[in-house]
């Protein structure tokens, strides 16, 4: 019989009249629709606080943090031993300005920080956003604030301040240049000297009378040591290299720094490149003579640590700590800090990180994935363990989640950021003497936050065609429903792992309300933790023909697709996929190459063709000679890419984008919506100016997140209920 488009609409080779779809749909809404129980909004769900890290005095048990509330970043103080949280910050509107850097001086009495910027973005992180589009962009700035109350003291525009010793004075980054400034703000901020390069990463001795600095000059950097305008710069030990992370030894007469190989030698393989090895030297901090106390094995696991904080090098008393996968683990160890073997303190299948020592210098405090219960795989936990021996012990077991740890100058009191699946994280307390700990800021959840319609992910564990085992959480609506509508979710990084609970990125906690929102909403979600994320060894950090030298991290997500499909909660033919960031090119990934899998998709931020610029590197580099894989390295990025792949995609898209993006270049996505056109492929696209990567602007982060939610639920929730009955 041939039909009206007018009369009869068709899916699946079925034609169904018009009329019937609108009583099937309405019938199956009433009594099956997944989104019948619906308890709360998105908007809700996003007003969680969320904690951005923690500053502690070095005496005392003073301490401050950052609180972001639906875009209205303040910093809230605390003292020891009642630590009753007050606000010390007054910025009541959202106005996409992150508060960064913060730092409180030794003896309590000031805190420091930037207000302004997109730290955590790949280039122009100090430029000023403006995602609110003020005639006058706001600029990045620090500013110092009495640790009692006041007004802000605008110290200067710059990076990196670092508080004296004496706690009267500041050093920053500015224009490449160091300069320095009173804490107080009593006169204004001048240069401390002129040097070529760019000079960052400011360390102050232990007496206050000495500043140590790296001075990155393209094909090599140096250490070197201010100590006054009428003196000379000391360089240490300068060389052919890469030096970077000067740390001072407690009685400020050496310094330890790290080295790796400068620019230049012979082209190597660009898809097997060899291992990156570093070493450990000291230098004496009077005339700049170094000595090697520790070299990497030049082995790929030996290889320069590219977890949180890189080396993590410490100078405590009378041993040096740093850390290394040289056992295929992200591991601490210790020397002797004379040189010496080292020492592993951290033994086990789990990995540190956010390290911090203790202020004696005897122990360190960091958060990992470890503890008595299998699942701590997938979660983060508060250890402590000696400098000097491997005594390590988790503090904080359980089956909630905590980061971010510091020990209070006083030594008496452990600070840390803790979290469960359903409450949002919030700053924590321990006293180190009976081990009691209790939460601050409690008050600041909202009251009608809904903690108690907040589902528990559950670990699922399948196999990736090549065999490798894959970690999952997955997300299970309460009611019992047949067959559902399924999300796969794909974090960004890649070097990330999603957790059985609220995460400690805020980018990340935000995904985590979504997929709560879509739980709540009647899908069932998957959140993946593809290799190349963390949290799983080496090997899976580092695997094999992945990213642009062949994707090899794709069959994880496909494997989740073909995992989800099989399961007999899921409608197989109605599973979508998104993710933001290394996670939208990931969806794209999934959409270019298995619209046969992914019904559809929303790509956040996503990249699409790797060979942009690479390509260009490869093949046509600035010196006559090239790597020897250079023309196959050109063609497995291109083939790498989900533009590659652009003629098979089928599924429809939701591409959205901030055009002040300082991770991925807009023009990635710019480039893949007109391909999208050329092939006549369905598509939706949401564009925000002037914001960046991790959309500052709250309001803007809820912008995308409902037409993330709402582009989802178009094209899988309701065309399933339009044809569940007929199928059945």
């Amino acid at each position: 019989m041939k039909t009206n488009s007018s009369i009869f609409r068709k899916k699946s080779g079925i034609a169904v009249p018009c009329w019937a779809v609108l009583i099937i749909s309405g019938i199956l809404f009433s009594m099956e629709s997944p989104a019948r129980n619906k308890s709360f909004t998105m908007e809700q769900v996003l007003s969680f606080p969320f904690p951005s890290g923690f500053a502690v005095s070095t005496t005392g048990s003073r301490v401050a943090w950052t609180i972001n509330i639906n875009g209205i970043r303040n910093i809230y103080v605390a003292e020891g031993p009642s630590f009753t949280p007050r606000r010390l910050t007054s910025y009541l509107k959202d106005e996409g300005q992150a508060i960064s850097n913060l730092q409180l001086s030794a003896d309590g009495k000031w805190c420091i920080y930037i207000r302004g910027g997109d730290f955590g973005s790949n280039w122009d992180e100090a430029l000023p956003v403006n995602p609110r589009h003020l005639p006058d962009p706001p600029k990045v700035q620090i500013w110092s604030i009495p640790f009692e109350g006041g007004d802000p003291i605008l110290l200067g525009e710059g990076t990196e301040p670092v508080i004296s010793p004496h706690s009267d004075s500041v050093v920053f980054v500015k224009e490449g240049q160091l300069w320095g400034a009173p804490i107080d703000g009593t006169f204004s901020a001048a240069k401390l000297f002129t040097a070529r390069g760019h000079n960052n990463s400011p360390q102050w001795s232990p007496d206050g009378k000495k500043i140590a600095f790296r001075s990155y000059r393209g094909d090599h950097s140096f250490i070197g040591i201010f100590s006054g305008k009428n003196k000379s710069i000391v360089w240490l030990s300068p060389s052919f290299s890469y030096d970077n992370s000067p740390r001072w030894s407690p009685d400020g007469t050496r310094l330890a720094f790290v080295r790796t190989a400068g620019a230049g030698g012979e082209p190597d393989s660009i898809l097997s490149p060899p291992p990156r090895p570093w070493k450990i030297l000291t230098a004496d901090a009077f005339t700049g003579a170094a000595r090697i106390v520790w070299e990497s094995p030049h082995t790929p696991e030996g290889s320069y640590p590219t977890t949180q904080g890189g080396t993590n090098l410490h100078w405590g008393t009378g041993r040096i700590v740093f850390l290394s996968y040289q056992d295929g683990w992200p591991h601490l160890y210790s020397i002797p800090e004379n040189g010496g073997k080292p020492l592993l303190l951290t033994p086990g299948h789990f990995m540190a990180e956010y390290i911090s020592m203790s202020p004696d210098g005897k122990q360190l405090v960091f958060a990992g994935n470890t503890g008595p219960d299998s699942l701590d795989l997938e979660r983060r936990h508060i250890v402590k363990v000696s400098i000097d021996r491997a005594d390590m012990e988790v503090l904080t077991p359980g089956t909630g989640l905590e980061w971010k740890p510091f020990i209070t100058g006083d030594g008496k009191w452990l600070v840390y950021i803790s979290a469960t699946a359903q409450r949002p994280p919030l700053p924590a307390v321990m006293n180190l003497s009976d081990r009691k700990n209790r939460l601050l800021g409690k008050d600041l959840i909202p009251k009608n936050y809904p903690v108690k319609s907040l589902i528990t992910p559950t670990r699922v564990i399948f196999k990736a065609p090549d065999g490798i085992p894959i970690h999952a959480d997955l997300f299970m609506p309460k009611e019992k429903i047949k067959k559902r509508p399924a999300v796969i979710f794909v974090h960004g990084g890649p070097p990330r792992q999603m957790l059985l609970g609220w995460h400690y990125s805020s980018y990340y906690s935000n995904a985590y309300a979504v997929n709560q929102y879509l739980v709540n909403q009647g899908f069932v979600v998957l959140s993946v933790n593809y290799r190349l994320g963390i949290g799983y060894g080496y090997h899976f950090h580092h695997p094999v023909n992945a990213g642009p030298k062949g994707a090899s991290e794709y069959q994880d997500i496909r494997a989740a697709g073909e995992w989800l499909a099989a399961q007999p909660f899921t409608d197989a033919s109605h599973i979508g996929i998104y993710g933001g960031s290394y996670g939208g090119y990931l969806t794209a990934m999934a959409l270019a190459r298995n619209s046969d899998i992914f019904a559809a998709g929303v790509d956040i931020s996503g990249g699409h063709d790797r060979s942009v610029g690479r390509a260009k590197r490869y093949l046509y580099p600035e010196s006559y000679e090239r790597a020897p894989d250079a023309e196959r390295a050109a063609v497995t990025t291109w083939l790498s890419s989900p533009t590659a792949y652009i003629q098979k995609w089928k599924s429809p898209v939701l591409v959205i984008h901030a055009d002040d993006d300082r991770n991925v270049p807009f023009s990635q996505s710019a480039d893949l919506v007109q391909r999208l056109i050329k092939y006549h492929i369905p598509f939706e696209s949401l564009v925000i100016p002037d914001d960046t990567h991790h959309f500052l602007l709250h309001s803007h982060q809820v912008l995308v997140d409902k037409a993330t939610a709402r582009f989802l639920i178009k094209n899988l929730q309701i065309r399933n209920l339009y044809f569940i009955g007929i199928k059945n």
